[in-house]
């Protein structure tokens, strides 16, 4: 690929990253006072999660000026600061942008409220009559407007009315307002739900919809073409086998989110808040399939965890005091020994966990609507709290914790929402200082993984396929490999693999014969050529 896409990603949640004037929220000036420690760590690309102009119904992923920072992050001369001092430091910044919809409170859905007539009234979709769609954050993906007569759709929250794609003049406005970010010298974008773009809903094909490769080509002719820009397209609706067409064959896309990987741990056809116990014969089997897929072309993203998705050693890891630190190097190194893109959300390199919390402190928008509606329901409430504990977006919203200090060294005020109060135990500054710390394997897996093109170039083959606790895969060429061992469970199992002509490269053990509770190694061999 003419692209180096070897980067590693490190996602910032400014509202939760770090508070630099004690008003309780992160902001743009907390985020560059720890510029350093995240080139320290590996990471080349920073992504910000939504500053726009916003009124957080959605926490930023609702738009009311795409060209304005939110003043609670800071002022734009904040945020150009932001981006200077990280090229200065040689790290990229890219925007997360949401084009699926607006807020409701943006101009254009103001002045579209006027009617018909109106030239916004288009920008968004209107129907007389609503269909049985339903938003992803509970109820119907319709709202009536009583003066109007008519219903809009939004396919998140009420106030996130979808934008209507097929309106040329709309899709310019995107266009120009996404250049305008390029030539500030931003170096590209996550985009938000893009696979939404190309919807139709009046015949209900939302995901991968009929127009989305027409809108992927215009955008690239209009915005990248000629630029290096990277870019990320989180598209949940779609399989693997489109993501890898999609990542192929257009170059607006250099990888997508896709969550085959991450739908694991869900009752199939029955939506995230239904539980069931992740099997790890079917994480081999996805990721495998995802490793086949993307073997020659394409370019996948390697990632467990984000800002709407729960603390990655709480979903798969051990979140207890013994296992935490093991499991949590076990999953960096299941993952990131995988050809793609290495994502690292906030926290994630330390270890940070879940948290369980009353009702009322929850401030996610998704977890208080599915709350009601479960109820609603008749679900009992401790299985409604056990679902909304291992799967609410707080999980990983909760504030950084950097220290052991009040509110973990996040802000002296109050914080936005809840810090997890095991910040004590668990945070930036003690795990640095200890040489067997998460942050220090990170950046040796991290070193490691771009110094060795077999990562992203050797073949993918899965050993031992059908062990019930173990995870091991090679990464091969004719003349060298890599081997990659996990033990996924809290008990000891024997190393099934003959390892006396292999050299250990990084492990989370010193026995590499008796395999430990998340036990985690990478081993490498010389091949023999034979004539």
């Amino acid at each position: 690929m003419a692209k180096d896409l070897n980067q590693v990603v490190y996602q910032i949640y400014p509202l939760s990253f770090k508070d630099s004037n004690g008003d309780g929220i992160g902001d743009l000036n907390g985020i560059i006072t720890e510029l350093d420690y995240l080139k320290d760590l590996g990471v080349d690309v920073i992504w910000l999660s939504p500053v726009y102009q916003s009124p957080m119904d959605d926490n930023g992923y609702d738009i009311s000026d795409y060209y304005e920072v939110n003043p609670m992050f800071g002022s734009k001369t904040d945020l150009m600061n932001l981006l200077n001092k990280a090229h200065e430091k040689g790290l990229k910044v890219i925007m997360d942008l949401v084009l699926n919809h607006t807020s409701d409170e943006h101009v254009w859905f103001k002045e579209a409220l006027k009617g018909p007539n109106n030239p916004y009234y288009d920008y968004y979709i209107w129907s007389d009559t609503p269909s049985d769609i339903t938003s992803v954050f509970s109820g119907s993906a319709w709202q009536y407007v009583e003066h109007l007569k008519q219903y809009y759709f939004h396919l998140f929250s009420v106030k996130q009315p979808d934008l209507n794609w097929q309106n040329k003049t709309l899709r310019t406005e995107i266009y120009r307002m996404i250049n305008y970010w390029l030539d500030l010298g931003f170096d590209g974008f996550r985009l938000d739900v893009i696979d939404l773009i190309g919807k139709d809903v009046y015949s209900k094909r939302l995901a991968d919809g009929p127009y989305l490769d027409a809108y992927l080509e215009e955008l690239y002719e209009t915005c990248f073409k000629g630029r290096e820009v990277f870019t990320v397209g989180e598209m949940p609706g779609i399989s693997l086998k489109r993501a890898n067409e999609i990542t192929s064959t257009h170059p607006a896309l250099d990888m997508v989110f896709q969550f085959d990987h991450i739908a694991l741990d869900e009752q199939p056809g029955q939506g995230k808040w239904m539980l069931k116990t992740l099997d790890l014969h079917a994480l081999k089997q996805t990721l495998n399939n995802t490793q086949q897929i993307f073997k020659d072309k394409g370019w996948p993203s390697l990632f467990l965890s984000n800002h709407d998705q729960p603390r990655a050693v709480s979903r798969y890891g051990n979140p207890s005091e013994k296992y935490r630190n093991d499991s949590a190097k076990m999953l960096f190194t299941l993952l990131f020994g995988m050809k793609g893109t290495p994502y690292i959300y906030q926290g994630e390199e330390f270890g940070m966990t879940g948290i369980k919390m009353a009702i009322e402190d929850y401030k996610d928008i998704e977890t208080k609507n599915i709350y009601q509606e479960l109820k609603q329901k008749g679900f009992k409430e401790a299985d409604i709290m056990n679902s909304i504990y291992a799967k609410s977006r707080d999980n990983s919203r909760t504030p950084m914790q950097w220290n052991e200090t009040v509110n973990a060294g996040f802000s002296t005020g109050s914080p936005w929402l809840k810090v997890n109060p095991n910040y004590v135990l668990i945070n930036r500054d003690t795990d640095q200082k200890d040489p067997n710390g998460i942050i220090t394997y990170v950046k040796d897996l991290l070193k490691l993984r771009k110094s060795n093109p077999l990562f992203n170039t050797g073949a993918f083959n899965l050993l031992f396929e059908d062990h019930p606790n173990l995870f091991i895969y090679e990464r091969a060429s004719e003349t060298e490999r890599i081997v990659v061992v996990c033990n996924w469970t809290d008990v000891t199992i024997e190393n099934p693999l003959s390892i006396e002509k292999m050299s250990v490269l990084l492990s989370n053990s010193t026995d590499h014969i008796t395999l430990k509770p998340y036990y985690t190694g990478i081993y490498y061999e010389k091949r023999t050529i034979h004539a």
